[in-house]
Protein backbone atom coordinates (compact mmCIF):
# COMPACT_ATOMS: atom_id res chain seq x y z
CA UNK A 1 0.00 0.00 0.00
CA UNK A 2 0.93 3.66 -1.26
CA UNK A 3 2.25 5.14 2.32
CA UNK A 4 0.47 8.32 2.07
CA UNK A 5 -2.98 6.10 1.76
CA UNK A 6 -1.41 4.33 4.82
CA UNK A 7 -1.36 7.72 6.85
CA UNK A 8 -4.52 8.92 5.30
CA UNK A 9 -6.06 5.49 6.42
CA UNK A 10 -4.40 6.14 10.19
CA UNK A 11 -5.91 9.87 10.28
CA UNK A 12 -9.16 8.25 8.94
CA UNK A 13 -8.87 6.68 12.82
CA UNK A 14 -7.39 9.27 14.50
CA UNK A 15 -8.93 12.64 13.24
CA UNK A 16 -12.44 11.44 11.66
CA UNK A 17 -13.74 9.32 13.88
CA UNK A 18 -17.13 10.64 14.83
CA UNK A 19 -16.43 11.07 18.68
CA UNK A 20 -16.09 14.67 19.16
CA UNK A 21 -18.31 16.90 21.32
CA UNK A 22 -19.43 20.03 19.87
CA UNK A 23 -16.52 20.27 17.38
CA UNK A 24 -16.45 23.24 15.22
CA UNK A 25 -12.71 23.33 13.31
CA UNK A 26 -13.26 19.59 12.53
CA UNK A 27 -17.16 19.96 11.95
CA UNK A 28 -18.29 18.47 8.58
CA UNK A 29 -15.19 16.84 8.07
CA UNK A 30 -15.86 13.11 7.20
CA UNK A 31 -12.60 11.83 5.04
CA UNK A 32 -9.08 13.30 4.36
CA UNK A 33 -10.37 14.82 1.07
CA UNK A 34 -12.43 17.33 2.46
CA UNK A 35 -9.49 19.78 2.41
CA UNK A 36 -9.94 21.56 -1.26
CA UNK A 37 -12.09 24.46 -1.35
CA UNK A 38 -15.06 23.31 -2.93
CA UNK A 39 -15.53 20.85 -0.18
CA UNK A 40 -14.67 23.85 2.52
CA UNK A 41 -17.31 25.71 0.80
CA UNK A 42 -20.03 23.07 1.35
CA UNK A 43 -19.55 23.31 5.04
CA UNK A 44 -20.23 27.01 5.07
CA UNK A 45 -16.68 27.91 4.64
CA UNK A 46 -15.79 31.65 3.67
CA UNK A 47 -19.06 32.70 4.98
CA UNK A 48 -17.56 34.36 7.98
CA UNK A 49 -15.16 36.36 5.41
CA UNK A 50 -18.51 37.23 3.67
CA UNK A 51 -20.38 38.08 6.49
CA UNK A 52 -16.85 40.83 8.11
CA UNK A 53 -16.30 42.28 4.18
CA UNK A 54 -20.14 42.50 2.93
CA UNK A 55 -22.11 42.06 5.79
CA UNK A 56 -25.29 39.54 5.95
CA UNK A 57 -28.67 39.46 7.29
CA UNK A 58 -29.24 42.76 6.37
CA UNK A 59 -26.11 43.99 8.64
CA UNK A 60 -23.55 46.12 6.77
CA UNK A 61 -20.01 45.14 7.03
CA UNK A 62 -18.27 44.37 9.86
CA UNK A 63 -15.68 47.48 11.11
CA UNK A 64 -12.02 46.51 12.21
CA UNK A 65 -12.84 47.59 15.43
CA UNK A 66 -16.31 45.26 15.55
CA UNK A 67 -14.10 42.15 14.22
CA UNK A 68 -12.11 42.73 17.36
CA UNK A 69 -14.66 44.09 20.16
CA UNK A 70 -16.26 40.65 18.75
CA UNK A 71 -13.06 38.36 18.98
CA UNK A 72 -12.55 39.58 22.85
CA UNK A 73 -16.28 39.31 23.70
CA UNK A 74 -15.60 35.18 23.04
CA UNK A 75 -12.67 34.92 25.44
CA UNK A 76 -10.82 33.19 22.71
CA UNK A 77 -7.67 32.70 24.24
CA UNK A 78 -4.27 31.87 22.45
CA UNK A 79 -4.08 27.99 21.78
CA UNK A 80 -0.83 27.58 21.31
CA UNK A 81 0.50 27.16 25.30
CA UNK A 82 0.51 30.26 26.59
CA UNK A 83 -3.23 31.42 26.36
CA UNK A 84 -3.33 35.01 26.52
CA UNK A 85 -6.47 36.19 25.23
CA UNK A 86 -6.46 36.84 21.52
CA UNK A 87 -8.53 39.63 21.13
CA UNK A 88 -6.68 41.96 23.96
CA UNK A 89 -3.32 40.32 21.83
CA UNK A 90 -4.51 42.11 18.46
CA UNK A 91 -5.54 45.03 20.51
CA UNK A 92 -1.58 45.89 21.05
CA UNK A 93 -1.45 46.07 16.84
CA UNK A 94 -0.94 49.98 16.33
CA UNK A 95 -3.66 50.55 13.60
CA UNK A 96 -2.19 53.71 12.36
CA UNK A 97 1.15 52.67 12.01
CA UNK A 98 2.60 54.50 9.00
CA UNK A 99 4.16 51.46 7.09
CA UNK A 100 4.18 47.83 6.45
CA UNK A 101 2.56 45.43 9.59
CA UNK A 102 2.39 41.50 9.50
CA UNK A 103 0.26 38.71 10.80
CA UNK A 104 2.36 35.52 11.09
CA UNK A 105 0.79 32.18 11.66
CA UNK A 106 3.07 29.71 14.30
CA UNK A 107 2.77 26.72 12.42
CA UNK A 108 5.88 25.18 13.88
CA UNK A 109 4.55 22.69 15.81
CA UNK A 110 7.50 20.34 17.38
CA UNK A 111 6.04 19.57 21.10
CA UNK A 112 6.85 15.73 21.62
CA UNK A 113 2.89 14.33 21.64
CA UNK A 114 1.46 16.91 19.97
CA UNK A 115 -0.47 16.92 16.62
CA UNK A 116 -3.53 18.32 16.22
CA UNK A 117 -1.72 21.72 14.01
CA UNK A 118 -0.41 19.70 10.95
CA UNK A 119 -3.84 18.00 11.39
CA UNK A 120 -5.81 21.11 10.56
CA UNK A 121 -3.20 22.25 8.03
CA UNK A 122 -3.53 19.27 5.71
CA UNK A 123 -7.19 18.30 6.05
CA UNK A 124 -8.63 21.74 6.62
CA UNK A 125 -6.34 24.16 5.58
CA UNK A 126 -9.10 26.84 4.36
CA UNK A 127 -10.31 27.59 7.93
CA UNK A 128 -6.89 28.96 8.39
CA UNK A 129 -6.87 30.64 5.83
CA UNK A 130 -10.00 32.05 6.23
CA UNK A 131 -9.17 33.27 9.72
CA UNK A 132 -6.12 34.89 9.08
CA UNK A 133 -7.63 36.96 6.63
CA UNK A 134 -10.47 38.50 9.00
CA UNK A 135 -7.34 38.67 11.15
CA UNK A 136 -5.76 40.48 8.99
CA UNK A 137 -8.56 42.97 8.02
CA UNK A 138 -8.97 43.45 12.50
CA UNK A 139 -5.76 44.38 12.09
CA UNK A 140 -5.11 46.53 9.18
CA UNK A 141 -2.25 44.27 7.80
CA UNK A 142 -1.63 43.80 4.19
CA UNK A 143 1.09 41.18 4.43
CA UNK A 144 1.02 37.55 6.00
CA UNK A 145 3.08 34.26 6.26
CA UNK A 146 2.37 30.72 7.56
CA UNK A 147 5.60 29.81 9.16
CA UNK A 148 5.59 25.51 8.83
CA UNK A 149 7.02 23.17 10.60
CA UNK A 150 10.40 22.02 8.50
CA UNK A 151 9.66 18.46 8.74
CA UNK A 152 6.21 18.27 7.57
CA UNK A 153 6.63 18.71 3.72
CA UNK A 154 2.99 17.18 2.28
CA UNK A 155 1.21 19.56 4.80
CA UNK A 156 3.55 22.75 3.52
CA UNK A 157 2.60 21.18 0.05
CA UNK A 158 -0.56 20.93 0.31
CA UNK A 159 -1.21 24.71 2.21
CA UNK A 160 0.80 25.90 -1.22
CA UNK A 161 -2.55 24.36 -3.40
CA UNK A 162 -4.93 25.93 -1.00
CA UNK A 163 -3.43 29.12 -0.97
CA UNK A 164 -3.27 28.80 -4.86
CA UNK A 165 -7.73 28.00 -4.53
CA UNK A 166 -8.30 30.93 -2.27
CA UNK A 167 -6.67 32.93 -4.55
CA UNK A 168 -8.24 32.22 -7.69
CA UNK A 169 -11.74 32.14 -5.81
CA UNK A 170 -11.09 35.92 -4.79
CA UNK A 171 -10.42 35.19 -0.99
CA UNK A 172 -6.93 36.29 -1.21
CA UNK A 173 -4.62 39.02 -2.87
CA UNK A 174 -6.01 42.36 -4.08
CA UNK A 175 -8.95 43.66 -3.54
CA UNK A 176 -10.84 40.69 -1.85
CA UNK A 177 -14.74 39.99 -2.83
CA UNK A 178 -14.19 43.12 -4.81
CA UNK A 179 -13.90 45.26 -1.70
CA UNK A 180 -10.79 47.86 -0.85
CA UNK A 181 -9.12 45.37 1.69
CA UNK A 182 -6.04 43.51 0.34
CA UNK A 183 -4.41 40.71 1.81
CA UNK A 184 -1.45 38.78 0.31
CA UNK A 185 -0.74 35.57 2.65
CA UNK A 186 2.31 33.16 1.91
CA UNK A 187 3.72 29.91 3.37
CA UNK A 188 7.12 29.51 4.56
CA UNK A 189 8.60 26.44 5.18
CA UNK A 190 10.26 26.44 8.61
CA UNK A 191 13.89 25.19 9.65
CA UNK A 192 12.62 22.29 11.46
CA UNK A 193 13.85 23.41 15.16
CA UNK A 194 11.70 22.96 18.28
CA UNK A 195 13.00 26.55 19.10
CA UNK A 196 11.87 28.15 16.69
CA UNK A 197 8.31 27.72 17.92
CA UNK A 198 9.50 30.62 19.87
CA UNK A 199 7.36 33.82 18.66
CA UNK A 200 10.97 35.74 18.06
CA UNK A 201 12.77 32.77 17.24
CA UNK A 202 10.48 31.90 14.78
CA UNK A 203 11.11 35.75 13.42
CA UNK A 204 14.72 35.25 13.22
CA UNK A 205 14.17 31.99 10.84
CA UNK A 206 11.56 33.98 9.24
CA UNK A 207 14.12 37.01 7.81
CA UNK A 208 16.59 33.81 7.07
CA UNK A 209 19.04 33.80 10.17
CA UNK A 210 19.21 31.26 12.60
CA UNK A 211 16.68 30.65 15.20
CA UNK A 212 17.27 32.52 18.29
CA UNK A 213 15.16 33.85 20.88
CA UNK A 214 15.00 37.66 21.00
CA UNK A 215 15.32 40.15 24.14
CA UNK A 216 11.86 41.36 25.44
CA UNK A 217 10.76 44.26 25.51
CA UNK A 218 10.44 44.88 22.23
CA UNK A 219 7.81 43.06 22.02
CA UNK A 220 6.88 41.96 18.32
CA UNK A 221 3.67 43.81 18.41
CA UNK A 222 6.58 46.77 18.77
CA UNK A 223 8.97 45.36 16.48
CA UNK A 224 8.52 41.79 15.13
CA UNK A 225 9.39 40.62 11.52
CA UNK A 226 11.80 43.14 9.74
CA UNK A 227 11.62 45.12 12.98
CA UNK A 228 7.69 46.18 12.22
CA UNK A 229 4.78 45.76 14.27
CA UNK A 230 3.57 41.93 14.13
CA UNK A 231 1.07 39.42 15.72
CA UNK A 232 1.72 36.01 15.40
CA UNK A 233 -1.16 33.33 16.49
CA UNK A 234 -1.17 29.76 16.55
CA UNK A 235 -2.70 27.32 13.86
CA UNK A 236 -6.09 26.66 16.72
CA UNK A 237 -6.04 30.12 17.34
CA UNK A 238 -6.42 31.39 13.84
CA UNK A 239 -8.84 28.10 13.02
CA UNK A 240 -10.87 29.02 15.66
CA UNK A 241 -11.85 32.72 14.35
CA UNK A 242 -14.24 31.92 11.25
CA UNK A 243 -16.60 29.71 13.65
CA UNK A 244 -16.86 32.90 16.50
CA UNK A 245 -17.76 35.34 13.19
CA UNK A 246 -20.16 33.45 11.62
CA UNK A 247 -21.71 32.62 14.61
CA UNK A 248 -20.97 35.11 17.11
CA UNK A 249 -19.39 35.58 20.35
CA UNK A 250 -21.93 34.29 22.54
CA UNK A 251 -21.90 31.18 20.46
CA UNK A 252 -18.71 30.57 21.29
CA UNK A 253 -18.66 31.44 24.92
CA UNK A 254 -21.12 29.64 26.21
CA UNK A 255 -18.93 26.53 25.58
CA UNK A 256 -16.06 25.72 28.06
CA UNK A 257 -15.63 27.50 31.47
CA UNK A 258 -16.54 30.81 32.83
CA UNK A 259 -12.42 31.56 32.46
CA UNK A 260 -11.42 29.47 29.66
CA UNK A 261 -14.26 29.89 26.93
CA UNK A 262 -14.75 27.35 23.81
CA UNK A 263 -13.22 24.31 22.75
CA UNK A 264 -10.07 22.76 22.12
CA UNK A 265 -8.51 20.06 20.55
CA UNK A 266 -7.37 16.86 22.65
CA UNK A 267 -4.14 15.08 20.95
CA UNK A 268 -4.54 12.00 22.92
CA UNK A 269 -1.64 9.12 22.20
CA UNK A 270 -0.10 6.58 24.16
CA UNK A 271 -1.38 3.32 26.38
CA UNK A 272 -5.45 4.25 24.99
CA UNK A 273 -6.96 1.88 22.46
CA UNK A 274 -7.88 4.49 20.19
CA UNK A 275 -5.58 7.73 20.69
CA UNK A 276 -6.74 10.16 18.04
CA UNK A 277 -7.46 14.13 18.43
CA UNK A 278 -10.57 15.12 20.12
CA UNK A 279 -12.22 18.68 19.97
CA UNK A 280 -13.99 19.31 22.94
CA UNK A 281 -14.93 22.19 25.29
CA UNK A 282 -12.34 22.97 27.81
CA UNK A 283 -13.04 21.37 31.09
CA UNK A 284 -13.91 17.74 29.69
CA UNK A 285 -11.54 16.02 32.16
CA UNK A 286 -9.05 13.43 31.92
CA UNK A 287 -11.02 10.54 32.55
CA UNK A 288 -13.84 11.65 29.56
CA UNK A 289 -11.13 11.68 27.14
CA UNK A 290 -9.87 8.33 28.17
CA UNK A 291 -13.34 6.88 27.41
CA UNK A 292 -13.63 8.69 23.96
CA UNK A 293 -10.16 6.86 23.27
CA UNK A 294 -11.25 3.87 23.80
CA UNK A 295 -10.26 3.34 27.52
CA UNK A 296 -6.75 2.27 28.53
CA UNK A 297 -5.59 -0.76 26.92
CA UNK A 298 -7.12 -3.80 27.97
CA UNK A 299 -5.40 -5.42 31.24
CA UNK A 300 -3.65 -2.40 32.02
CA UNK A 301 -4.11 0.25 34.64
CA UNK A 302 -2.93 3.95 34.19
CA UNK A 303 0.46 5.41 35.84
CA UNK A 304 1.27 8.76 34.42
CA UNK A 305 0.13 11.24 32.08
CA UNK A 306 0.60 14.90 31.08
CA UNK A 307 -1.66 16.97 30.14
CA UNK A 308 0.03 19.51 27.91
CA UNK A 309 2.88 17.54 26.58
CA UNK A 310 6.53 16.48 27.76
CA UNK A 311 6.81 20.05 28.92
CA UNK A 312 4.26 20.41 31.34
CA UNK A 313 4.76 18.57 35.17
CA UNK A 314 3.41 14.91 35.13
CA UNK A 315 0.21 13.92 36.79
CA UNK A 316 -1.32 10.49 37.99
CA UNK A 317 -4.18 8.54 38.42
CA UNK A 318 -5.24 10.75 41.24
CA UNK A 319 -5.48 13.74 39.04
CA UNK A 320 -7.98 12.67 36.44
CA UNK A 321 -11.07 14.52 37.07
CA UNK A 322 -9.00 17.42 37.35
CA UNK A 323 -11.01 19.93 34.16
CA UNK A 324 -9.07 20.46 31.48
CA UNK A 325 -9.13 24.30 31.56
CA UNK A 326 -6.29 26.95 32.16
CA UNK A 327 -6.80 27.46 35.35
CA UNK A 328 -7.97 24.55 36.79
CA UNK A 329 -4.88 22.47 35.37
CA UNK A 330 -2.34 24.95 36.72
CA UNK A 331 -3.97 24.91 40.40
CA UNK A 332 -3.78 21.40 40.15
CA UNK A 333 0.37 21.91 40.04
CA UNK A 334 0.53 21.43 36.50
CA UNK A 335 0.12 23.50 32.71
CA UNK A 336 -2.53 23.15 29.98
CA UNK A 337 0.14 23.97 27.37
CA UNK A 338 -0.34 22.77 23.89
CA UNK A 339 -2.97 19.73 24.95
CA UNK A 340 -0.99 16.80 24.08
CA UNK A 341 -1.81 14.50 26.72
CA UNK A 342 0.13 11.44 26.60
CA UNK A 343 -0.62 8.27 28.28
CA UNK A 344 1.59 5.79 29.97
CA UNK A 345 0.27 2.49 31.97
CA UNK A 346 2.16 0.75 34.79
CA UNK A 347 4.42 -1.33 31.77
CA UNK A 348 6.26 1.97 31.21
CA UNK A 349 9.59 3.47 33.05
CA UNK A 350 8.99 7.00 33.98
CA UNK A 351 13.31 6.91 33.89
CA UNK A 352 13.24 5.83 30.21
CA UNK A 353 10.39 8.64 29.60
CA UNK A 354 12.41 11.39 30.94
CA UNK A 355 15.65 10.27 29.64
CA UNK A 356 13.99 10.54 25.94
CA UNK A 357 12.38 13.92 26.58
CA UNK A 358 15.35 15.16 28.32
CA UNK A 359 17.36 14.02 24.99
CA UNK A 360 15.20 15.98 22.94
CA UNK A 361 15.62 18.99 24.59
CA UNK A 362 19.28 18.81 24.87
CA UNK A 363 19.19 18.54 20.99
CA UNK A 364 16.61 21.05 20.00
CA UNK A 365 18.36 23.92 22.75
CA UNK A 366 19.75 26.29 20.31
CA UNK A 367 22.48 26.86 22.56
CA UNK A 368 22.46 30.57 23.30
CA UNK A 369 21.86 30.48 27.03
CA UNK A 370 24.49 28.73 29.12
CA UNK A 371 22.24 27.36 31.64
CA UNK A 372 19.84 25.01 29.02
CA UNK A 373 23.07 24.49 26.91
CA UNK A 374 24.97 22.82 29.85
CA UNK A 375 22.28 21.85 31.77
CA UNK A 376 20.75 20.04 29.32
CA UNK A 377 23.85 18.27 28.38
CA UNK A 378 24.30 17.41 31.73
CA UNK A 379 20.85 16.09 32.12
CA UNK A 380 21.12 13.82 29.24
CA UNK A 381 24.14 12.13 30.90
CA UNK A 382 22.61 11.39 34.34
CA UNK A 383 19.25 10.23 32.95
CA UNK A 384 21.42 7.88 30.48
CA UNK A 385 22.93 6.47 33.24
CA UNK A 386 20.30 5.51 35.40
CA UNK A 387 18.77 4.40 32.59
CA UNK A 388 21.61 1.95 32.12
CA UNK A 389 21.45 1.05 35.78
CA UNK A 390 24.78 2.75 35.98
CA UNK A 391 23.90 5.60 38.00
CA UNK A 392 26.63 7.43 40.41
CA UNK A 393 25.91 7.71 44.27
CA UNK A 394 23.81 11.26 44.14
CA UNK A 395 23.07 11.32 40.47
CA UNK A 396 19.31 11.89 41.70
CA UNK A 397 20.30 14.81 43.83
CA UNK A 398 22.66 16.31 41.07
CA UNK A 399 19.91 16.26 38.59
CA UNK A 400 17.69 17.95 41.09
CA UNK A 401 20.65 20.68 41.56
CA UNK A 402 21.08 20.93 37.65
CA UNK A 403 17.64 21.44 36.69
CA UNK A 404 16.61 23.83 39.32
CA UNK A 405 19.38 25.89 37.87
CA UNK A 406 17.86 25.64 34.53
CA UNK A 407 14.16 26.76 35.22
CA UNK A 408 14.10 30.85 35.17
CA UNK A 409 17.46 31.23 33.90
CA UNK A 410 17.00 31.13 29.88
CA UNK A 411 15.67 33.67 27.21
CA UNK A 412 12.88 31.28 26.26
CA UNK A 413 10.91 28.97 28.02
CA UNK A 414 12.67 26.10 26.39
CA UNK A 415 15.04 25.85 29.80
CA UNK A 416 12.03 25.55 31.57
CA UNK A 417 10.84 22.57 29.46
CA UNK A 418 13.67 20.80 30.03
CA UNK A 419 13.82 20.81 33.84
CA UNK A 420 10.02 20.62 34.23
CA UNK A 421 9.66 16.48 33.68
CA UNK A 422 13.21 16.31 35.62
CA UNK A 423 12.02 17.25 38.44
CA UNK A 424 8.41 16.54 38.53
CA UNK A 425 9.14 13.08 37.76
CA UNK A 426 11.48 12.59 40.70
CA UNK A 427 8.95 14.15 42.98
CA UNK A 428 6.65 11.49 42.15
CA UNK A 429 8.22 8.47 41.48
CA UNK A 430 11.93 8.89 43.19
CA UNK A 431 12.19 5.33 43.91
CA UNK A 432 12.30 4.53 39.96
CA UNK A 433 14.94 7.29 39.71
CA UNK A 434 17.21 5.86 42.71
CA UNK A 435 16.59 2.28 41.39
CA UNK A 436 18.76 3.46 38.50
CA UNK A 437 22.19 2.93 41.04
CA UNK A 438 21.98 -0.45 40.22
CA UNK A 439 19.32 -1.61 37.51
CA UNK A 440 18.77 -0.74 34.28
CA UNK A 441 15.45 0.72 33.30
CA UNK A 442 14.81 -2.27 30.60
CA UNK A 443 15.52 -4.83 32.73
CA UNK A 444 12.72 -3.53 35.47
CA UNK A 445 10.25 -2.56 32.38
CA UNK A 446 10.82 -5.10 29.75
CA UNK A 447 10.51 -2.79 26.34
CA UNK A 448 8.31 -5.56 24.93
CA UNK A 449 5.76 -5.09 27.88
CA UNK A 450 4.97 -1.60 26.51
CA UNK A 451 4.89 -1.60 22.87
CA UNK A 452 1.90 -0.59 21.59
CA UNK A 453 2.82 -1.80 17.69
CA UNK A 454 2.70 -5.81 17.92
CA UNK A 455 5.47 -6.14 16.12
CA UNK A 456 7.81 -4.11 18.47
CA UNK A 457 6.80 -6.80 21.35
Amino acid sequence: MDRNLQIDARVQETCFHGRHINPQIFAGLTSADGWTLEQYEARGGYQALKRVLLGADGKPPMTPEEVIAEVKASGLRGRGGAGFPTGLKWSFMPRQFPGQKYLVCNSDEGEPGTFKDRDILRYNPHIVIEGMTIAAYAMGISAGYNYIHGEIFRIYERFEEALAQARAAGYLGDRILGTDFSFNLNAHHGFGAYICGEETALLDSLEGRRGHPRLKPPFPAVQGLYARPTVINNVETIASLPGILARGAEWYSAMGTERSKGHGIFSVSGHVVRPGQFEAPFGITMRELIELAGGIRPGHRLKFWVPGGSSTPIFGPEELDVPLDYESVGEAGSMLGTRALQVFDETVSVVRVVARWTEFYQHESCGKCTPCREGTYWMRQIMLRLEAGRGLPGDVEKLEDIASNIAGRSFCALGDASATPVLTGIKRFRGEFEAGYTSAAHELFPYGASAIVESAR
